[in-house]
């Protein structure tokens, strides 16, 4: 792991505490990185603070790699500042400050409720980028003598900065930060959480995988357009990081009672905000942090009169709804929609206030990147393993029933469980 004297040492020291000692960034220490995933693995108490400075390390340390003069291949050369000048160092200290703020606009409990609890049109990658542009951060920038806009560019990525404009070196570096294959941020997390939740699932060969890492070509596809790839010797270490998050989310992120946590939690939040809505006014938002919602949770679970009463007992009493029902492949062969079907039966027999449903499905795709062979032609990874054409894909489907019915509805569903999903499906033809 990263400690923040190595995230913290030599020249750049007294320029990063300028950032390090911002409210954005200190409010980064009051927001648990998964959320209340430490009422299930006790360790898992860390804080986006510390990813944080651990994204900023790795970044520099796969900014140096894939600049090295020796690993550019000849085919991007003009893209790369040449490694003595002004633009080199200047792209250095860009990409360093936009992984360390890149977390700045998380939500209290991060995810759990980003999706449902923001107007529509907000993400924290908006936040982020908000943040990073304000007066409050705009002396900073100064200081350091960096545009704020490349720090929010490389920050957030073109995918969630729609309406800046990217050059080819712009989306290269800030793949680095937050791309699908080689992320800093995904490998950080990864091995984070893993170390702090007790559990191995997400470790891999970081320090291969980073050596290996090359600015490419897609020669196979007839492009020139440069990209992050690796060379072949790093492939296996690429395929352990991508088995890695499936079996991290699987295990960890989609953990059931996790999961449930979430859910009351949300509920909580929706009662307790006077609309309904985390706020997006950034100075609200810098004020709100997992403190003030625990603080909030633990009142609310000892006055019956207010409006998150029910949520917040579930969470701070440990009285969580419990595990009804899991997709399993035997019952998705009969009824792609097994699930649904039990659901809405569950919810029939003891009421929809009694029954919660939660469900996640991994979009499809294809990762794809550039590698180097050992004969130096440039292939696709899809044709080099077999490994990533067969990684799962993230699927979960849960029913959970409040534990005062949780027996009669475990009797229930196993006398039912094959009427209700075969009647669903002949129903429907």
């Amino acid at each position: 792991m990263f400690g923040i004297r190595r995230g913290l040492g030599g020249s750049h020291s007294l320029r990063l505490s300028i950032i390090l000692d911002s409210r954005p960034f200190q409010r980064l220490r009051y927001i648990h990185q998964l959320a209340l995933t430490y009422l299930v693995y006790p360790g898992a108490t860390h804080r986006r603070f510390e990813h944080s400075l651990g994204v900023m390390e790795l970044a520099g340390r796969v900014y140096d790699i894939v600049t090295e003069p020796d690993n550019i291949h000849e085919s991007i050369s003009t893209i790369v500042p040449p490694h003595d000048s002004y633009d080199h160092q200047y792209w250095r200290r860009v990409l360093r400050m936009a992984a360390l703020c890149h977390d700045m606009g998380h939500l209290p409990f991060s995810h759990a409720a980003e999706k449902d609890l923001l107007p529509d049109g907000w993400d924290h990658e908006r936040l982020t980028i908000d943040i990073i542009q304000s007066c409050e951060m705009e002396s900073i920038w100064k200081d350091l003598k960096i545009q704020p806009d490349d720090v929010a560019k490389l920050a957030v990525g073109p995918k969630k900065y729609k309406d800046a404009t990217f050059s080819d070196w712009e989306i290269l570096l800030s793949e680095i930060i937050v791309g699908d294959a080689f992320g800093v941020d995904r490998m950080d997390y990864l091995l984070r959480d893993s170390h702090h939740a007790g559990v191995a699932y997400g470790k891999f060969d970081y320090y291969r995988l980073i050596d290996t890492i090359r600015i490419l070509p897609r020669e196979y596809e007839d492009s020139t357009e440069p990209t992050l790839g690796i060379e072949e010797g790093g492939l296996h270490s690429a395929e352990s990081m991508l088995l890695a998050r499936y079996f991290m989310y699987m295990q960890l992120y989609f953990h059931h009672v996790r999961r449930i946590y979430d859910i009351h939690l949300k509920d909580f939040l929706k009662a307790w905000l006077s609309d309904g809505y985390l706020p997006v006014a950034l100075d609200d938002h810098l004020q709100l942090t997992d403190n003030e919602v625990t603080a909030e949770l633990q009142k609310a679970a000892r006055d019956e009169k207010h409006p998150g009463h029910d949520p917040a007992r579930r969470i701070v009493n440990r009285e969580h709804f419990r595990l009804l029902y899991h997709r399993n492949p035997d019952d998705l062969r009969k009824n792609p929609d097994a699930a649904e079907a039990i659901f809405d039966a569950a919810c029939n027999k003891f009421g929809r206030e009694t029954v919660r449903y939660d469900s996640y499905e991994q979009k499809r795709s294809v990762l794809d990147f550039p590698i180097l062979d050992n004969d130096g032609r440039i292939v696709s990874s899809q044709a080099k393993s077999v490994t990533l054409k067969n990684v799962p894909i993230v699927a979960v489907d849960y029913i959970f029933i409040s534990p005062k019915y949780r027996k009669n509805a475990e009797d229930w569903l196993k006398q039912n469980r094959e009427i209700i999903i075969t009647q669903k499906e002949e129903d429907e033809l």
